[in-house]
């Protein structure tokens, strides 16, 4: 009668059960019988409700609240004074079993300061085990530093995930209230944020959880939510005793820890009551506690979980001790163990030691396994619906015709990749001269590989688009932390984006990695080709000499190609034309399909001392260098064809003059066809549905540049 979630005893998937999935064969029951259901299963969780309490000690209230099946108020939380609401809760809170939609649901906030690119991984992880469990629209209230905000704004906003708002404020602009205390711990100035949050937060907001980034929910966070109604009138903190023996003071000889009450507490989760908070003035409070205590301590070691103690150890009236299940703290020298007996005890795991995973505890496997699943849980998985709110998404598949031959093209136009900017660290300094230029790329696991060479070929900054699923984005992580060569490189910005759908939605990811650029100058290529040693600096004079800052220029970069595996790679023009004479290498294509470089004109290159200017013909498809306010590649089109044909077609719609650089090559290295490329060569429904979409495309260039495109329409037929 109730979802719950299980782990594999040895593997990494979670599952839910379906409770909330409308069947064929219950759309055709009676609404009798559906009512006679409601009834048994709300008379069930009464039954376990009195067994919890009556397990806990607590006699059952007769006039205890009906919530029909939602499983978070059968917790072993629910006691005897929950019954005595205040008005106050009883305006704030509405039953959801009752009502028929989920926006009636209690809406339940959360707030989490985030600084950095590490910090951003961390929270999508601790994101998704609470969207998990979640059966309640959720507000997340995000305090950050500028990475951050880019970062997290543009995953929520591609996530689209439904009955979640997210708000995000200037951890700048909350510096100055915290820049004054002296901090040792790791977490630096934002780990003493939380102390500000009666400030950051709306002043309208009456309560919230706060939480620390390395957190994991195994359980539904409304259960946590629901502690707030077991408050008395004067607490106004929720928290968990500490479960090191930190605040004892007897660690080793001399350690002299700020004072608290008994063992101390935990900051890693936090209810903060927020309106109470005000009205006691808590800021003030606080303030003058640190100041107080700062005159002896000097600094604080454990940022604001210092000053929260030092505070309790004045005020302990104030705080509602929180049972140990709500915070597990993996620290070394930790009695979490005391926690819990069986799986199904555990509510929050925090691994709140710098060593993380790494932890001592006899259940840590467990825990790594928990945690490992939503590092790796596809995150597409949790935009499903709460119980009767259509989303966007189904709203727009709904209006497209099932029965169209090209459906799936269709909705891929519509469909909402996930992103992930900045997925490791990033540091660029622009150049004084403006005339910086990036390489910008995309790819998939499978090509992988080409990272580091092209790493050694290119020393400039790179923008790379990587379309991945979350467990692939973690193996990404690891290979990349432990390459020598990509780990001394911070001017490659990776953006991931998440993989949905059956098609690879390659120029989409090509526009994330040509948006994410942060110079002036953009060098659009493939992940498979090896530029030229020196190309970055040529480039960058090429950009001087045809003044491309007062005209629309595109620069073409011939390409070749090899079809060994290894290649003693050409140090100058020249050797590469030997090598071309001797059959090492081939002008680009030239197999298979000639009409895609053949403009660039490889005659006139092999001999050719300045840039030369070519015209636009049908199919090309070359490498080119331009301004990054170009055009965007079309992202109706997405697999195997047109991909880049189409974007080179609106270049030249856009009177951009193309260029060849007679002394810039680039190289294509060998490797097994893609999935898509095979998919176009077997399927005739792939092909015929390329062809609409290409005369689709057509039609949208003439409504776009008028008469001036009617050349490509005509071009196109005479093929």
């Amino acid at each position: 009668s109730h979802c719950t979630w299980r782990a594999k005893p040895h593997g990494r998937s979670l599952l839910l059960s379906p409770c909330l999935v409308e069947s064929t064969e219950a759309r055709l029951l009676e609404r009798e019988v559906l009512e006679s259901r409601v009834r048994q299963v709300e008379e069930e969780n009464r039954q376990i409700r009195l067994q919890l309490s009556q397990s806990q000690g607590l006699a059952a209230q007769p006039g205890e609240g009906n919530y029909g099946n939602q499983q978070w108020v059968a917790s072993a939380d629910t006691g005897p004074e929950d019954v005595e609401n205040t008005a106050e809760e009883r305006a704030n809170h509405s039953e959801c079993a009752r009502s028929p939609t989920a926006e009636k649901c209690e809406l339940i906030h959360v707030a989490c300061v985030c600084a950095g690119h590490n910090a951003s991984r961390d929270v999508v992880t601790l994101v998704k085990s609470i969207l998990f469990h979640r059966r309640n629209p959720l507000h997340f209230h995000f305090i950050t530093d500028t990475v951050a905000n880019q970062i997290l704004s543009t995953l929520f906003q591609s996530w689209m995930v439904p009955s979640v708002q997210i708000s995000f404020y200037d951890a700048d602009e909350l510096k100055s209230e915290v820049s004054w205390i002296p901090n040792k711990h790791y977490s630096g100035i934002y780990g003493l944020m939380k102390l500000t949050l009666t400030k950051a937060l709306p002043s309208d907001l009456s309560k919230v959880i706060v939480l620390d980034t390395d957190i994991t929910f195994a359980t539904d966070i409304a259960e946590l939510w629901a502690i707030f109604r077991k408050f008395t009138e004067k607490q106004v903190i929720g928290l968990v005793e500490n479960q090191s023996d930190w605040y004892l003071g007897n660690l080793w000889k001399n350690h002299k820890p700020w004072p608290a009450l008994g063992r101390g507490f935990n900051t890693g989760v936090i209810l903060l009551y927020l309106e109470r908070l005000r009205r006691i003035s808590w800021e003030q409070m606080w303030r003058l506690t640190a100041e107080r205590e700062l005159m002896s301590m000097l600094s604080t070691s454990l940022a604001d979980q210092d000053i929260f103690n030092a505070f309790i150890k004045q005020n302990p009236v104030l705080v509602h001790q929180l049972p140990c299940f709500w915070n597990v703290q993996l620290s070394d020298h930790t009695r979490s163990e005391q926690c819990y007996t069986e799986v199904s005890d555990l509510k929050v795991i925090h691994w709140n030691s710098p060593k993380k995973l790494r932890v001592k505890n006899k259940h840590v496997e467990f825990f790594r396994n928990l945690y490992l699943t939503f590092l790796e849980y596809d995150g597409n998985l949790l935009r499903r619906e709460l119980f009767g709110c259509p989303s966007q998404l189904q709203k727009a598949l709904e209006d497209l015709d099932e029965d169209d031959q090209c459906y799936d093209f269709r909705r891929e136009r519509i469909m909402v990749h996930r992103v992930h900017l900045y997925f490791l660290q990033y540091e660029y300094t622009p150049t004084e001269d403006d005339m910086d230029i990036t390489l910008v790329a995309q790819l998939s696991m499978d090509r992988l590989q080409m990272l580091e060479a092209i790493c050694k070929h290119w020393e400039g900054p790179i923008s790379l688009a990587l379309y991945m699923s979350d467990a692939e984005a973690q193996q990404f992580l690891r290979y990349a932390q432990a390459s020598e060569v990509l780990k001394n490189r911070k001017n490659v910005g990776y953006h991931i984006v998440y993989k949905e759908g059956q098609f690879y939605p390659v120029n989409l990811v090509r526009n994330i990695a040509l948006r994410n650029a942060k110079t002036p100058y953009v060098f659009l290529t493939d992940i498979d080709f090896l530029p030229m040693y020196g190309l970055y600096d040529y480039l960058r004079k090429s950009i001087v000499q045809l003044d491309m800052a007062n005209t629309k220029k595109a620069l073409v970069v011939p390409a070749f190609e090899t079809l060994r595996y290894r290649l003693s790679f050409p140090k100058s023009k020249a050797e590469l034309l030997s090598m071309l004479d001797m059959g090492t290498l081939y002008t680009f294509r030239y197999h298979v399909w000639t009409k895609g470089h053949a403009p660039t004109n490889y005659a006139k290159w092999r001999t050719a001392t300045t840039p030369y200017k070519v015209e636009w013909e049908a199919d090309f498809e070359p490498y080119v260098v331009v301004r990054s306010d170009c055009p965007e590649y079309d992202q109706r089109f997405v697999g195997f064809g047109w991909n880049k044909v189409s974007h080179i077609m609106e270049l030249d719609a856009q009177e951009y003059e193309l260029m060849v650089l007679p002394n810039a090559f680039m190289i294509h290295m060998p490797h097994a066809p893609s999935f898509d490329i095979s998919k176009f060569r077997s399927s005739a429904s792939y092909r015929y549905c390329l062809t609409t979409l290409k005369d689709e495309f057509h039609q949208d260039l003439s409504r776009k540049y008028g008469a001036a495109a009617l050349k490509y329409l005509t071009a196109q037929r005479n093929i």
